[in-house]
């Protein structure tokens, strides 16, 4: 009987790969549901077991599995960690994603899994946590603060019992990496939060995972059954998020498991402190508790020894958008930025020369070409005026307008407040009606600027400008940055604190779209 492995992934799934299994099945094919490679391009994939190794074809379609099982199928691809957008990866996070059936517990042993556990198990919490403060793992979802810091507050921390938390509430635009990890490989990450538990002393702890996952959240719940005994003292149980974006913050997703409305709490007190139901909590994300076993099992020198600068070990980088090979790629740190986008994603699906993209989701900053120079590294972006956030980079080709970008980071800022904090909350609808402002009056000749008491910008526009203030171009983009310094200083969490990020660095780099002469930089990127 001829063995195929067929990606069940959400994204997979969307494209078809269930009725492409079924059809395999009919033909007499063992079918082996996988996670997914990551490569969306060439799904639904299928891989067939040969002497020479799995053989991919993709996409593929139902009809075509005669062809793909005589061999004869046009888009036959041949092993796919040998295509030159697997090839040059370091998988240490994925190593198994979209080779092992997700929930198969014999398949996780024979991949390496639970080493990472038991080499855990045999050391004390502090030689543990002194492992992961070796390996330079930092925060995988925010500011990339260090990994082991944290878990040494928590171990230290008096008072019981100690929780550790999953934030898996991955709302960025164009991210992606937590979905596949869970839905491909969840014993990693299971194995991750009990070697977590180990080494600060909790007994029990949370995944917290957007409701839109409803298969990553069966697959987690399904696999925390079957891994029970495995990670016994510890126990492990999902929560699903109610769709708030703010609830990806770590304090708002604490008042959420615990069953209230999710809003951001003042520090101090730290979570790691005072965290779920008051008690001393290690929150990190699901990149960062998926690294964890790799570096308990092969060493904190071997992960150390991957990456660039302060930013350490591996980095699953997630290209969406207007690109041509979307998909995760996970590389060690200091690769370039436009190395990621022209080289590996290939540039713009559409053809069109790229023009920005946004790297750390909907708050992230946007980056023209002439700064594609810039290594991926935490310290880098942050000098550059950005984040990688959660490394999710999304592309956008010449017919962007970056003005309405920046008007939509204002606008998604106002629909996701908490509304706790004013800068946040009013800020943001203050920040919409500026750029609605500077938006229409990009279109007005200087003579009708001229005539702003007969309200040159419309009678509707101009009524929502108070009479006091400029409301030429110029007098809006000021008052925009002097909103964003408050909005960046004053807001009580991220979400109010980086929407500045998206807004400044469109107008920064892009002028030209809010009604100021194009930067002279322009011309070089033609030139190049």
């Amino acid at each position: 009987m001829t063995r195929v492995f067929v990606s069940r992934d959400m994204a997979s799934v969307a494209l078809g790969a269930d009725a492409l299994a079924r059809a395999l099945s009919d033909m007499g094919c063992e079918v082996v549901r996988t996670g997914s490679r990551g490569l969306f391009s060439v799904e639904p994939l299928v891989e067939v077991e040969s002497e020479d190794g799995r053989i991919g074809y993709g996409p593929v379609q139902p009809e075509d599995v005669a062809a793909v099982l005589d061999g004869t199928h046009p888009n036959r691809l041949g092993r796919v960690e040998a295509l030159p957008f697997f090839a040059g990866q370091q998988r240490f996070t994925f190593a198994r994603c979209g080779i092992v059936d997700p929930l198969s517990m014999a398949d996780y042993a024979a991949h390496d899994g639970w080493k990472g556990l038991e080499a855990a198990r045999a050391q004390s919490p502090q030689q543990v946590v002194d492992a992961v403060k070796a390996s330079g793992l930092r925060g995988r979802g925010g500011a990339g603060f260090p990994t082991g810091i944290k878990w040494q507050t928590v171990l230290d921390a008096p008072g019981s019992p100690k929780y550790i938390v999953c934030n898996a509430d991955e709302g960025d635009s164009g991210t992606f990496a937590d979905r596949m990890l869970m839905e491909g490989d969840p014993f990693c990450l299971i194995e991750g939060m009990a070697i977590a538990a180990h080494a600060v002393g909790a007994t029990h702890g949370y995944i917290y995972i957007r409701s839109e996952y409803p298969f990553a959240i069966d697959t987690m719940r399904e696999a925390i059954g079957l891994s029970a005994e495995r990670i016994v003292p510890f126990t492990l149980e999902v929560r699903v998020g109610a769709g708030a974006y703010v609830c990806g913050e770590e304090t708002a997703l604490l008042d959420s498991i615990e069953g209230k409305r999710g809003q951001v709490r003042a520090k101090p007190p730290l979570p790691a402190l005072q965290g779920l139901f008051g008690k001393p909590t290690v929150i990190n994300n699901v990149l960062s508790l998926a690294a964890v076993p790799f570096i308990l099992a092969e060493g904190a020198d071997a992960y150390a020894a991957v990456g660039f600068g302060r930013s350490r070990g591996t980095m699953p980088v997630q290209l969406a958008g207007n690109v041509k090979h979307g998909g995760l790629y996970e590389i060690g740190f200091g690769i370039t930025l436009g190395a990621l986008v022209n080289d590996i994603g290939g540039g713009a699906a559409s053809g069109r020369p790229v023009r920005a993209v946004q790297v750390g989701g909907p708050l992230g900053a946007y980056f023209p070409p002439s700064m594609f120079h810039l290594p991926f590294d935490y310290e880098a972006f942050a000098q550059a005026g950005g984040l990688i956030g959660h490394a999710g980079i999304t592309v956008f080709d010449d017919s962007v307008d970056m003005a309405q970008m920046a008007r939509f980071a204002m606008e998604f800022c106002a629909v996701e407040s908490c509304g706790k904090c004013t800068p946040c909350r009013i800020g943001s609808t203050r920040g919409v009606e500026i750029m609605d402002r500077i938006v229409a009056a990009r279109h007005v000749t200087p003579v009708g600027m001229e005539q702003a008491g007969s309200g040159y910008l419309g009678e509707a526009l101009y009524s929502r400008a108070p009479s006091r203030i400029d409301i030429s171009i110029e007098g809006q983009t000021a008052l925009l940055r002097d909103l964003c310094d408050t909005m960046k200083h004053g807001s009580l969490c991220a979400l109010g604190g980086f929407t500045p990020y998206p807004v400044l660095s469109a107008l920064d780099h892009f002028p030209e779209d809010f009604g100021a002469p194009a930067p002279v930089r322009q011309a070089a990127e033609q030139d190049a």
